[in-house]
């Protein structure tokens, strides 16, 4: 039976991306992402619940995290789970969960200046990084990507 382990969230940067270049030079960064849901409870108050998840992005986009992604800032995240196991000080089995992310797009506001950087600035590298990642492509934001003529009546 095949399997998949896919993971897409939408949702906020919690602090700035923290970088570290391993041997060979390979970058890697971490930062964790808060995602919200709201609903109303019994009594029909709203509650609003935060779940927190600990990204990780390598090479080429954890460059470009580096240079253009900032606290705050909304962003698509796609990736994969992974559940790392170790032993802590006192010989504890602990696990820790975390998101490798494939691909990583800002959607910050057209023209906002987060992080210094305009968000075409922002998007053309994220653009360039994340294809030569997953050798896929997309549109920048605030490119429509249509392959439909305009004439249709629908």
């Amino acid at each position: 039976m095949a399997s998949v382990n896919k993971v897409i969230l939408i949702g906020n940067l919690g602090k700035d991306p923290e970088v570290r270049h391993l041997e060979g030079g390979v970058a890697v960064a971490r930062f964790p992402l808060a995602t919200s849901e709201s609903y109303k409870d019994k009594s029909g108050q709203r509650v609003e619940k935060t779940e927190w998840h600990n990204i990780v992005v390598w090479r080429g986009l954890a460059e470009v995290a580096e240079k253009y992604v900032r606290k705050g800032q909304s962003v698509f995240i796609e990736g994969k789970i992974r559940t790392n196991q170790y032993q802590d000080k006192d010989g504890n089995q602990r696990y820790s969960t975390e998101i490798v992310a494939d691909s990583l797009e800002i959607l910050s506001p057209k023209g906002s200046n987060e992080g210094g950087n305009t968000a075409e600035q922002q998007s053309a590298a994220l653009h360039q990084s994340s294809t030569h990642q997953t050798g896929k492509t997309s549109a920048p934001a605030g490119v429509a990507q249509n392959d439909e003529p305009d004439d249709l009546p629908f």
